[in-house]
């Protein structure tokens, strides 16, 4: 991965273990912001030598009595010479540093509040109401601030926000990065572009000229294998690659045997008709049929598909003289679910691309969306001219569908799940919902159940059904599809699919639960 990048503002986002540290990234880069997401514990000459226009300290789920809370570099709660913001526990790391007190509440507060704006002078809430909802969710509260700040917003008899202008220290108890806090990024954006200063010039065009450069600046005059899995993300990357080295770049598409309904086939010819991509189709199902079977752990199945996506790309690039990298859509939120390098969040799941590579690689990679969250890569797709058609197919995961089968894979569990998956497809499609989820799916149980079928007995699988409403990724809400169409999909899965007797709908939400199911 490529650290330099061209110049931009830039405000830094400590981790301190937040759920919502991702979504704060997103509020500051849609007012034009660009930002990065730091270890809480990086040290203040790296932090000085980035010159960042700000500092937002995350909120997390320690205590600052914990005696290994985490602690930012001292510097910065002192007064570190551009503005410091602190969103629930950076709040409390700031009161407590600065001489204020922090005390156990007897109870979490956790949902929505009632915030009243007690100065409207303050810079944070310039240009909105007295009176808004906000999103609480904390344990600890402060009971006394510093004499040096003052307080700018309550909720009910709790301070809430608090200003020292003399320190150009800022606090929030609430979470503005939520939607449940609706003018959450309307204060971020007030602290960014009114307090920071910074520059709002991170855009899609800014985006595909910084990572053109850097593609360039990595490869120099080597070839690249791009591995293509037909989705968003690899799409855009090749697109990407293609315009910053043209014909150097061979891409590998393979028949992993884990794909949807016909996949292989439509998704090779779009890219080479829509895209001018050379892309080199290979079919290896039995290789990875062989390599998943007996493997019901859904970390194992990662990796195991992880080493043979490696070892045929390492193979195809083989016959090609100057290949030294690999292409992958790689993004942001697949680095934060799959390995803890950004603060103490915890690791969610390995992804084939990310955490599920083998140690040793003979091909270098280049991930130039790996910085990126889904809706930035469609903004990007969309400036370089891919069709709408490409970008707004749902995502799919690298894995493929040995992730949406829950224990060992077969040829006979993967046929079945192709048939439901082009069932919701096509019920989806034909009540114009496709572009109103964010992703639709089945997940094929290892669980079976008696039914009945014309008057005869029968003991067969069971499929369950996943909707979900989202923006990123990060964070998704089951999709409320209208009963009907739930009942046509039913209908049609038990009738058409032989093996399965019975659906059911997954209503949960990310967090607490995950997308995919694996």
């Amino acid at each position: 991965m490529l650290t330099e990048k061209i110049s931009h503002d830039t405000v830094i986002i400590l981790d301190f273990g937040s759920q919502y540290t991702q979504l704060i990234a997103r509020r500051v880069r849609e007012a034009g912001v660009y930002c990065e997401i730091l270890p809480f514990d990086i040290t203040w000459e790296e932090i000085s030598a980035k010159n960042p226009k700000g500092v937002i300290l995350s909120g997390g789920p320690a205590s600052v009595f914990a005696q290994n809370a985490p602690r930012p570099a001292p510097q910065l709660l002192k007064k570190a010479g551009f503005p410091v913001l602190g969103i629930c526990y950076g709040l409390q790391l700031i009161a407590v540093a600065r001489g204020g007190r922090v005390e156990p509440s007897d109870f979490r507060e956790y949902g929505p509040a009632k915030l009243t704006v007690m100065d409207t002078a303050s810079r944070l809430f310039a240009g909105l109401t007295t009176e808004m909802d906000v999103w609480m969710s904390h344990g600890d509260h402060i009971v006394d601030m510093p004499l040096s700040f003052r307080i700018t917003g309550r909720t009910g008899a709790a301070l809430n926000a608090a200003e020292d202008l003399s320190n150009s220290l800022y606090g929030l108890q609430f979470h503005p990065e939520v939607a449940h806090t609706p003018y959450g990024g309307q204060i971020l954006k007030n602290f960014v572009l009114e307090i920071c200063k910074a520059r709002p010039d991170w855009s899609p065009g800014a985006i595909i000229e910084e990572q053109v450069e850097r593609i360039r600046a990595q490869v120099k005059d080597k070839k690249v294998v791009c591995g293509l899995s037909g989705g968003v993300d690899s799409t855009v990357a090749a697109a990407l690659v293609h315009r910053a080295i043209g014909e150097r770049q061979i891409c590998i598409f393979v028949d992993s045997g884990l794909l949807r309904e016909g996949e292989f086939e439509t998704t090779c010819e779009i890219f080479n008709k829509s895209l001018q991509l050379e892309v080199r189709g290979v079919r290896a199902a039995h290789r990875f049929l062989g390599a998943l079977r007996g493997v019901v752990d859904p970390e194992q199945k990662r990796r195991e598909i992880g080493r043979v996506f490696i070892e045929i790309f390492e193979q195809e690039a083989e016959s090609i003289n100057d290949v030294e990298f690999l292409v992958q859509g790689t993004l942001y939120p697949d680095v934060i679910e799959s390995v803890s390098v950004r603060g103490p969040s915890a690791v969610i799941k390995t992804h084939h691309n990310v955490g599920g590579l083998p140690e040793r690689m003979r091909l270098k990679l280049v991930e130039p969306l790996r910085e990126l969250f889904k809706d930035e890569v469609r903004a990007a797709g969309r400036e370089m001219g891919i069709s709408e058609e490409l970008l707004s197919r749902h995502p799919f995961p690298g894995p493929g569908l040995a992730v949406r089968i829950i224990g060992e894979v077969t040829e006979s569990r993967l046929r079945l799940l192709r048939a439901a998956d082009r069932i919701i497809d096509e019920e989806l499609r034909g009540a114009k919902l496709y572009d109103e989820v964010w992703q639709a799916f089945p997940v094929l149980l290892p669980v079976s159940t008696v039914g009945v079928m014309g008057d005869f007995r029968t003991y067969e699988q069971v499929v369950a059904l996943r909707a979900v409403t989202s923006t990123d990724g990060m964070t998704a809400d089951w999709a409320r599809l209208p009963h009907e169409i739930l009942a046509q999909i039913s209908a049609r899965l038990v009738s058409e699919v032989q093996g399965i007797n019975r659906v059911v709908y997954d209503i949960s939400s990310k967090p607490p639960s995950t997308i995919e199911w694996e």
